[in-house]
């Protein structure tokens, strides 16, 4: 491929695109060195097949993805190459060089959706049973409910961090959800507005008392004033805990607990879907308790549900052993 050299007028073209998106589209200067490696991969597979620029067709493109594809190149990396392409054709047919966009239907090899990361059985109940003897209880009793929320109920970081003590107009208009210990369950909003109902177990709701039994005791908490006075997860100023401030509290307690990889609260969701998935076989559930809006989404878990089937037989029956 480096061998093969691109002929003066497809250099011209190039390099008159390339002027075009420094000077009229202002780019930035790495967005047009990303556009020029591009352009001569382009021109350097149509030279490969002697074809000039303006003479690239449908065929020449579909193939020339499947060939890069085959070399091992991602389906993000190839979408991003075609990207290119397709913007320089576009503007060759607007200089009347061309009469169809040789790339406008073409689309990357589509990449299969990475498993979501959850924790094992063992490793979830141990991060949500660890109590740090040498921390503050204060932060003991916080950290603690926030892990069975996010664990137990399903909970992304933005609902958790949304969280208020009691139900009031003001959270409905807000679109922040809160807490029914009576009825047992975690009033929520997620994305796209839908608001759900999750239930809270007998341990959620033992560290939630636990938690608002102390919640108020330190200075900075009792003065907490505004939103901030009705949130149920705050910090030691009193202000509402942000979901960046939850990530690190993870982090550490997943290290403090022993756990070999870092955890982090989506990874608490996913544990808790996957988890639910492996004792119930019940997807629609599953989809209702995580407000996904579409059952294709929820179905990733049933991979992971796989995953942990298959290890059980490659542990447990005796034509798996070696």
């Amino acid at each position: 491929m480096d061998a093969v050299s691109i002929s003066p007028a497809d250099a011209a073209l190039m390099a008159r695109y390339l002027e075009h998106v420094r000077v009229e589209k202002r780019l930035a200067a790495r967005t047009v060195t990303l556009y020029g490696l591009d352009l001569d991969k382009l021109a350097r597979l149509a030279g490969a097949d002697r074809v000039a620029l303006a003479q690239v067709q449908n065929h020449h493109v579909r193939r020339w993805a499947a060939q890069m594809h085959a070399g091992g190149r991602s389906g993000r990396g190839i979408a991003l190459i075609l990207s290119g392409w397709r913007g320089f054709y576009v503007w060759l047919g607007r200089q009347g060089l061309i009469s169809a966009n040789p790339v406008q239907d073409v689309r990357a090899p589509r990449q299969p959706r990475p498993l979501p990361k959850a924790l094992n059985v063992d490793d979830a109940v141990q991060l949500a049973g660890y109590v740090d003897q040498a921390a503050d209880p204060w932060l003991n009793a916080r950290d603690a409910a926030m892990v069975e929320l996010l664990y137990g109920s399903g909970l992304r970081v933005g609902e958790l961090t949304g969280l208020d003590i009691a139900p009031s107009d003001g959270a409905l208009r807000a679109g922040r959800g809160w807490i029914d210990l009576q009825a047992a369950e975690v009033q929520v909003q997620g994305k796209g507005g839908k608001r759900r109902a999750a239930p809270l177990g007998r341990q959620a709701l033992a560290a939630l008392r636990r938690w608002l039994a102390v919640r108020g005791q330190l200075p900075g908490a009792a003065a907490a004033r505004g939103d901030a006075a009705q949130a149920l997860f705050i910090g030691r100023r009193g202000t509402r805990l942000t979901a960046q401030s939850v990530w690190q509290r993870l982090r550490q307690r997943g290290l403090h607990a022993g756990l070999a990889q870092p955890v982090h609260p989506h990874m608490l969701r996913h544990s808790f879907a996957s988890h639910v998935l492996q004792s119930s076989g019940d997807l629609r559930a599953v989809q209702e308790l995580l407000g996904h809006a579409n059952i294709g989404t929820t179905q990733v878990y049933t991979r992971l549900d796989f995953q942990h089937l298959a290890r059980a037989y490659d542990a447990a029956h005796p034509r798996a052993r070696r």
